[in-house]
């Protein structure tokens, strides 16, 4: 990247104007402290890959007090949604379990041996990589069936590190009239382009991920499904708390809880739900 940064600047005639300087941001140093970062720092549902650490450290180092931050402004969202992913992902599951009963006949039939106590531990595998891993997709607007809701705001100027490493959320999803069944939890993120409370923007500019039918990007949306899906009645509203936490054993990776339960027009409410899914 820097070297065809370096030929680009030089193909363009600005390498007396315009240095680069290679290196991790933790590891460099610059002669002075910066009026402006910019940084593509964001990754799937807008946490994944942990790059925006690298950008506070930036920030807390290099920029000045009067400095601004490209993006500058943050937000995640979740909706509730449907889709016919629910079977095509059950069908993987069961077709794969029915894959192992096959081998577990064939060693015992052919080699005497007996794999069976290795069924536990590969169930738990497959289900996670089919039931609980969250799914990239490129989803239409149709198929959100209720009102979005923003689960966390960043103002890229003063965000921790501890914000960043786990975001907590509770809300209320009501639902779109005429649904009769919820099939999972979309997520995605747009940033703003604001400038600073000291040196403002003339026009602020968004960069959504949200569902479209023709202005998607490369982040698409999140898709966590649910296994079973939901039946639903006309005025439910879904009281949900999702938590995200960085993996301990990758902490690129997330680990996210969903804990729902159904308020059901009646007043009734569904027993609570607990649904734990990996960003992967």
């Amino acid at each position: 990247m820097a070297r065809h940064a370096r030929s680009l600047i030089a193909g363009n005639n600005v390498d007396h104007i315009v240095e680069v300087i290679e290196g991790a941001i933790e590891d460099i140093t610059i002669p002075e402290k910066v009026d402006i970062i910019i940084s593509e720092w964001m990754g799937y549902f807008l946490v994944r890959e942990s790059m925006f650490d690298s950008v506070i450290y930036a920030r807390d180092k290099w920029l000045k007090p009067t400095g601004i931050m490209y993006p500058s402004h943050a937000r995640m969202w979740v909706a509730p949604m449907r889709t016919s992913l629910v079977e095509h992902k059950q069908q993987e599951f069961q077709h794969s379990m029915a894959d192992w009963g096959c081998f577990l006949q064939d060693t015992s039939d052919h080699y005497n041996v007996d794999m069976s106590c290795l069924s536990n531990p590969y169930k738990e595998e497959q289900t996670k990589y089919f039931l609980q891993t969250s799914m990239w997709n490129s989803l239409y607007p149709n198929q959100i069936i209720g009102q979005p809701v923003i689960i966390k705001e960043f103002d890229c100027l003063t965000t921790t590190m501890e914000e960043v490493s786990s975001v907590r959320s509770s809300f209320k999803l009501p639902f779109h009239p005429g649904h009769s069944r919820l099939c999972g939890f979309a997520g995605w993120f747009d940033v703003h382009f604001k400038g600073s409370p000291t040196d403002p923007a003339d026009h602020e500019v968004e960069l959504t991920t949200a569902p479209s039918t023709d202005e998607t990007t490369h982040w698409g949306q999140q898709v966590f499904l649910l296994h079973p899906p939901l039946n639903l009645q006309d005025g439910d509203i879904l009281s949900c708390s999702l938590d995200i936490t960085r993996s301990r054993d990758n902490h690129r990776l997330m680990d996210v809880k969903f804990v729902h339960q159904l308020e059901r027009a009646s007043g009734e409410k569904t027993p609570l739900i607990t649904s734990p899914y990996f960003i992967e």
